[in-house]
């Protein structure tokens, strides 16, 4: 089933490398605070649970892939300190939020074409950056690919809730987000795209055959926030 998803469908409303890069760039100084506010601090919840569970795998490595500001592979830091934890984001800007906030081994890096050998990693995580990425496919695979076999995948990211919060939620996304991120950041544009995003990017059992068909197994998704965000879990 997995092959069967289009290529259209699976690069979904992805915009190119350079402008995604060239947006994050301009927001990296009120990208925390933007975050907090428009997900109203669940934000904080949902990395919290998804390093509780890194943490009980107890690995030696860790990739975080499009850190941004280091949240998450901080989170995870602080939760198992006896890992060591590797953010990788190609965007310089955002990798100097994280490194002032703690975050000591960092790498620029395209999630696409990352700079590491096969199996070097015992897990490997990304937090609201596949959606964002021009091949979902290519970037599951390249992580498949630097991760050792038996090793795990936790992709965090927006999804759109059930009934009856989807209609809702829709609205908040397509107008109420907009204007709040405007007022914190000043870069109302740069949001432009992120309703649409979210619309597009696969989720339950979509998202489960797309990992699945890019070389992991025993895939499966927790929702979070009533399916406003979702984790999935998967083997190599």
């Amino acid at each position: 089933m997995a092959s069967e998803l289009s290529n259209t469908r699976s690069n979904g409303s992805a915009r190119d490398p350079a402008t995604v890069c060239s947006i994050f760039r301009r927001i990296a100084p009120h990208y925390d605070l933007a975050n907090h506010l428009l997900s109203a601090g669940f934000d904080f919840w949902w990395r919290h649970r998804a390093a509780g569970i890194v943490g009980k795998w107890k690995p030696q490595r860790v990739l975080d892939v499009a850190t941004g500001s280091g949240d998450l592979a901080l989170a995870i830091a602080h939760r198992w300190p006896e890992g060591e934890i590797i953010g990788a984001d190609f965007c310089p800007e955002m990798l100097e939020m994280a490194r002032q906030k703690g975050l000591a081994n960092t790498v620029v890096a395209d999630a696409l074409h990352l700079p590491f050998q096969d199996g070097s990693f015992d897990v490997v995580t990304v937090a609201f950056g596949l959606r964002n990425m021009s091949s979902w496919r290519a970037a599951l695979a390249e992580m498949a690919r630097v991760l050792k076999s038996g090793g795990h995948l936790l992709v965090l990211d927006f999804s759109l809730p059930r009934s009856p919060l989807r209609k809702a939620y829709r609205f908040y996304l397509h107008h109420c987000l907009l204007w709040l991120a405007s007022a914190v950041t000043g870069q109302k544009d740069a949001y432009d795209y992120l309703g649409d995003s979210i619309d597009k990017f696969p989720s339950g059992a979509e998202m489960i055959r797309l990992i699945e068909g890019s070389g992991f197994t025993k895939a499966d998704a927790l929702l979070m926030t009533g399916g406003i965000a979702s984790l999935y879990l998967a083997q190599r």
